[in-house]
């Protein structure tokens, strides 16, 4: 870990960060996690956790971007490919929204 690195990063599970993961953990378990003080980045670099974001106008690290919008594609495609199968949680309308959801996330990340 560098301390002189300026730039925001992401985490590397980046679809398990922030606010709306943690509040669906809390609603599940009825506890909140605390927050680690340092995490593994998308660019591989342990980091300050006070220097991640989840918005990607706030990512200045191309390395972590580009983890972001891999990670954020292969969500939606994870999302449409389960909401097929036989007895899936969510419908196809479901479905369809959150990978729209991801697919826009991810062209944020990519800088579109």
């Amino acid at each position: 870990m560098s301390e002189t690195d300026p730039h925001i990063h992401v985490e590397q599970k980046v679809m398990q960060a922030g606010a709306a993961y943690r509040n669906l953990i809390a609603s599940s378990l009825g506890r909140a996690p605390d927050a680690p003080d340092v995490v593994t980045a998308g660019c591989g670099l342990r980091v300050p956790y006070a220097m991640t974001s989840t918005r990607p106008e706030s990512v200045t690290c191309l390395a972590c971007r580009e983890h972001a919008h891999r990670e954020h594609l292969r969500y939606a495609e994870q999302v449409e490919r389960l909401s097929r199968m036989p007895g899936a949680p969510v419908t196809g309308e479901q479905a369809a929204k959150a990978a729209r959801w991801a697919r826009e996330f991810a062209k944020r990340f990519a800088g579109g």
